[in-house]
């Protein structure tokens, strides 16, 4: 069951195409999880699976969806954030189109304006992606 009541695009920056989390399941202190229903006309779905660059993508926008999230609960215009880089990106399959996945985050530590972020996307009980993020968030930009 998704927590937030309105279109997801008002706590994530992205737009469709791009928008790669169908909703918020959980914001709970540093953890965050979201799900995705892969639709099989997703932009990066190819040969009936979600691709790496869509699995990191999901892993960025569930680390976005929090700040957003957060932003919304205190009124707030909800910043931009840029992926800095990416740590020890680890692929062991690949979810296929049509079914939904389970991605969670949680803050390893912010300082300033760059946030360290852990992710690993779930499906069917196994892990299909995990790594680690650094996020830099731009609260002038939204």
């Amino acid at each position: 069951m998704f927590i937030h009541t309105d279109d997801i695009t008002a706590y994530i920056p992205q737009r469709t195409p791009i928008v790669m989390i169908s909703g918020i399941l959980e914001v709970d202190g540093p953890k965050t999880r979201t799900g995705l229903h892969i639709a099989p006309d997703n932009i990066f779905v190819e040969n009936g699976v979600l691709t790496p660059p869509g699995l990191m993508e999901n892993i960025a926008q569930t680390a976005a969806a929090r700040i957003g999230y957060i932003a919304k609960q205190e009124n707030s215009p909800v910043p931009l954030g840029f992926i800095g880089a990416v740590k020890d990106l680890e692929i062991f399959e690949l979810p296929p189109a049509g079914q939904m996945i389970e991605t969670t985050t949680e803050i390893g530590g912010e300082v300033f304006n760059a946030t360290m972020v852990t992710g690993k996307v779930m499906y069917d009980g196994r892990v299909m992606a995990q790594c680690e993020m650094k996020i830099f968030i731009n609260p002038q930009i939204q």
